[in-house]
């Protein structure tokens, strides 16, 4: 069966039905398989297999009892994903919180994240790049370039991974030194804000026992919103960034690999796009207008759903700088390895935000805002971690964890109120963390086709808080308390493991059955206005989770197809989220222990090798992330409280379907130049952004279509490509936000249609 017959409807049908058409594409390869089997160069080609650190040591992804997707580096760099942000389209359970700071982002996995811009709380999806932890969400917004994968470990994963793994792990592997001498450049240019990356590195022996690598990379990105107040083009980013590798090998039981990295970034993400000139509210669906003196204020820009133009006077930007060193020792003594990884992290923030999202002042309707955030940032971590060999009846990974890190801001808010009168408030606050691990997870296998697991990890957090804040007025001002501080500190122990089983129903096919527990430490709300009389100085319960899942991995028709499914449920108790509350006249999202909440789901992906020249891979996820019994704060008026009535509602940012594909077809011409075509979509059903439940908060279920075609010689090296980005021209809302009086959205990159090309030589 040749592809042609079915990928026409591939293009017709998903954007209606896309559970049904993944469905049917799954359920109809084996049938193309067997039928290509008969050709003896289609019979040949195979899937590579994929190696995965999931379990802490290196293994196929076929063999360990996690569900994990995996992104491929080089096939990132190829479709200019370059950001975690826009990996979460073709990962079903991952998505991404964005904001005009990063240090405001956060990741979720199975409909379950943390959103807060307290140094207080922790990720709930831990980020680890090449084994060292990132302990702010906002650190792992970095470029992705120079990778080798990404594992995206869906789940709570707090036996190997850690605390702030209560609900999965980001799991990015750099690109290791070669012993040839091999290099690359490769550039790309992109419209619709004239976007421009380069990124070049070279790799090789330094010597017998020594090889080395060193990888940059700059980008440039004007963005594709315009500011009407001075003409100026946001939204975009500038880049510059290094990494480098050194290993070393001082003798055949020892390597020793050194890293270092520091990326550099300046973004212009605005605060928001006017998206609506109205605010509806939840339960009652009461729609109130703007005031038309505030609408008249933001002229000439005109509210709407795919309007990309503010009105600001003051140039929202976020300049932050990530860097860092880490030594890893791998020391192999009889069949064990010993593993060692010493690390040193900074990370600095300077946000400048317009809060009022206007030109000026209206007078007696509308104060002017201005804010400027900076962050502090530092962690030390080290890790001792021993490995048993493979392939005896007890296996086992058993380690050691300390992570220190110390945080210190400072806020600073600039109004005139409505009466022209100018009032500034200023807030020095600081979060410092202690954490202790012990861990151990170990394998029984009781024969060759069945094993069990068994795994537990105890922690111990020790975190503290000072927050002092002066203000120019003794009284409330709008976005400015008086003047306050305070302090606290708070301890916690706890236990959590994971067991299960695995059953080989064939050589191909095995099944798996767990139960695993997640946590995530204690928490401050350390934020601007924090208040002693809203328990702002309280610490917040650590969150637990507790997970069950059931799962099926397969390798068929002789490693051309790769199957696998994954059944779950997923109950949190103490789940830290934010509350909307309203702060000297200002709405916030205040930090609480919400109460208990839910995912469980399936999850299905696979990959397939049709013919040796066509791939298809796909994956689609099905999950109900809902509220099951939210704590309501204390002292609430009536009102608050109706509004805070939301169980059984949806979590935010987490859609209940979504689902991607991915095909590619490479034609091999007689002068040995290879011509790739790929093409890939991505939908997903309605998402609330917002744990209030506004009905104007919801974005609509949308899809994107992306295809490419590329020229390529793979004996010389080099690749040219002519990529198409939504070609369906679908503009969406990657957040919505109340502010102001009025709705505000989020532009994604790809909200509209832009085409680009990308060069690339690897020599």
């Amino acid at each position: 069966m040749s592809h042609r017959y079915f990928l026409p409807p591939t293009i017709r049908n998903f954007r209606l039905r896309p559970l049904a058409l993944i469905t049917a594409i799954v359920t109809t390869l084996p049938g193309i398989a067997l039928a290509q089997a008969t050709d003896s160069k289609a019979y040949n080609a195979t899937l590579e297999t994929i190696t995965v650190t999931a379990t802490r040591r290196a293994e196929s992804l076929q063999n360990v009892p996690v569900a994990v997707s995996v992104l491929k580096g080089d096939e990132l760099a190829k479709t200019n994903r370059n950001s975690v942000a826009t990996i979460a389209a073709v990962v079903p359970t991952l998505n991404f919180r964005t904001n005009a700071s990063n240090k405001d982002a956060s990741l979720f996995v199975r409909g379950v994240g943390t959103i807060s811009t307290s140094p207080g709380v922790e990720p709930t999806v831990s980020t680890v790049i090449d084994g060292v932890v990132y302990a702010r969400a906002g650190q792992a917004t970095l470029d992705l370039f120079n990778i080798e994968r990404i594992e995206v470990l869906r789940g709570p994963q707090g036996t190997l991974f850690g605390k702030n793994a209560s609900a999965g792990v980001l799991n990015i592997v750099t690109k290791e030194p070669t012993a040839d001498t091999t290099g690359f450049i490769d550039t790309a240019y992109f419209g619709g804000g004239d976007e421009k990356r380069i990124s070049a590195g070279i790799s090789g022996s330094l010597h017998d026992n020594a090889r080395g690598s060193l990888a940059v990379l700059w980008g440039d990105y004007d963005g594709n919103v315009t500011n009407v107040f001075n003409g100026d083009k946001v939204n975009g980013y500038s880049k510059k960034g290094v990494r480098g590798k050194l290993v070393l090998t001082p003798a055949e039981d020892l390597q020793i690999t050194l890293a270092a990295d520091h990326l550099k970034s300046d973004d212009t993400i605005p605060v928001g796009v006017l998206y609506r000139n109205s605010t509806t509210a939840y339960p009652t669906g009461v729609v109130t207008p703007t005031n038309p003196a505030v609408v008249a204020g933001g002229s000439p820009v005109v509210a709407g759903e795919e309007n990309r133009k503010i009105n600001h006077n003051l140039k929202t930007n976020v300049d932050d700088e990530n860097q860092g060193l880490s030594a890893q020792l791998d020391w192999t003594f009889g069949e064990h390895t010993l593993t060692s990884i010493t690390a040193y992290r900074t990370w600095e923030n300077i946000q400048i935000q317009d809060g009022d999202r206007l030109p000026a002042v209206i007078p007696n309707v509308q104060a002017q805002s201005h804010d400027r955030g900076e962050v502090d940032f530092n962690q030390l971590s080290q890790e001792l971690r021993l490995a048993s060999p493979k392939g005896n009846f007890v296996e086992y990974v058993a380690g050691l964890y300390y992570l220190t890190t110390e945080d210190d801001q400072r806020y600073r808010r600039d109004i005139i109120t409505v009466a022209g009168v100018p009032h500034t408030g200023i807030a020095d606050y600081n979060v410092d963390t202690t954490s202790y691990s012990v861990f151990g997870e170990t394998t029984f296998n009781f024969t060759d086709r069945f094993r069990t697991l068994a795994g537990l990890r105890w922690t111990n957090d020790d975190i503290e808080f000072n927050h002092a804040r002066v203000s120019t007025s003794t009284a409330s001002q709008p976005g400015i308390r008086p003047g306050e501080s305070g302090a606290g500190s708070t301890s916690e122990d706890k236990v959590s493991g994971r067991v299960g089983a695995e059953f080989d129903l064939t050589e191909e096919v095995i099944t798996y059955l767990t139960y695993s527990q997640g946590y995530k430490g204690p928490a401050y709300n350390v934020f601007f206005n924090a208040a002693a009389i809203n328990g702002d100085h309280l610490p917040l319960a650590p969150e637990t989770s507790d997970s069950v899942e059931l799962g099926l991995k397969s390798t068929l028709f002789n490693n051309r197809l790769r199957f696998n499914a994954a059944l779950f449920d997923t109950k949190y108790d103490n789940y830290q989220a934010n509350f909307r509350d309203v702060v000297a006249g200002t709405v916030v999202t205040r930090l609480i222990n919400a109460g208990e909440v839910s995912s469980q789901g399936v999850e299905i992906d696979f990959e397939a090798k049709v013919t040796p020249q066509f791939t298809l891979s796909g994956a689609i996820a099905k999950i109900d992330a809902r509220i099951d019994d939210f704590k309501i704060p204390s002292g609430l008026t009536p009102a608050q409280i109706a509004a805070a009535s939301v169980n059984g509602k949806p979590l935010p940012f987490s859609p209940d379907v979504k689902g991607s594909v991915q095909a590619n077809y490479a034609i091999n011409l007689s002068n040995g130049l290879v011509i790739d075509l790929g093409t890939d979509y991505h939908w997903q059903s309605e998402v609330q952004y917002d744990l209030s439940q506004t009905p104007d908060t919801i974005q609509d279920s949308y899809g994107i279509w992306n295809a490419s075609v590329a020229l390529s010689d793979p004996d010389k090296g080099w690749r040219v490509a002519v990529l198409g980005k939504n070609l369906a021209d679908e503009s969406y809302a990657s957040f919505l936000q109340q502010a102001n009086g009025g709705l505000y959205r989020a532009v994604p990159r790809d909200d509209e249609r832009y085409f680009g090309v990308n060069a690339r030589w690897d020599f």
